[in-house]
């Protein structure tokens, strides 16, 4: 194609996730860039979901428990480990979320840390009953700056195939 083309003759690519067949067991799909939380980002998620917990809002309370300061919210951190894998792997490919098996904090995440996430394919097969889609199991990791694991959840999808696929 010519680098100089007009519009009429640029090819239109649009973004979208893996289709069932794309998806690799021998993969570990890195979700790029981390995202920094900020205090306003823990205050706000946690008030607007009516968490009241101490834990995510009252810093001078939060100072006299074990960690010494206010956690992120941890239903935060999930939703942002998710969700910054949707572009990669299931943007317009995504029927619906089936559910989690499992989901653990093994360590706090704190305002100022930076989530980065990752994901790896632990099971996929053709659904016995929706031609044409397929359900996968996702370990989702989520680390901070350090590399330290700040969460992992199991979660299933159901996805779609290539158009006449299976």
């Amino acid at each position: 194609m010519n680098e100089n083309a007009n519009e009429s003759e640029r090819t239109p690519v649009e973004q979208r996730g893996l289709y069932f067949e794309e998806f690799d067991t021998s993969a570990t799909y890195l979700h790029r860039p981390g995202r920094t939380v900020t205090e306003a980002d823990n205050v706000f998620f946690t008030t607007m979901t009516m968490n009241t917990q101490a834990l995510h809002l009252d810093s001078a309370w939060s100072e006299t428990q074990e960690f010494g300061q206010r956690l992120v919210n941890s239903m935060f951190t999930l939703a942002t480990m998710v969700g910054s894998s949707v572009a990669q792997l299931t943007q317009g490919t995504l029927v619906a979320n089936l559910g989690f098996d499992s989901v653990v904090f093994p360590h706090p995440l704190y305002h100022g840390d930076t989530l980065y996430s990752e994901t790896v394919v632990i099971q996929k097969r053709l659904s016995k009953s929706r031609q044409g889609q397929g359900i996968v199991a996702l370990e989702h990791t989520g680390r901070n700056q350090n590399g330290v694991i700040v969460a992992t959840a199991v979660r299933n999808l159901l996805v779609r195939c290539r158009e006449g696929a299976a």
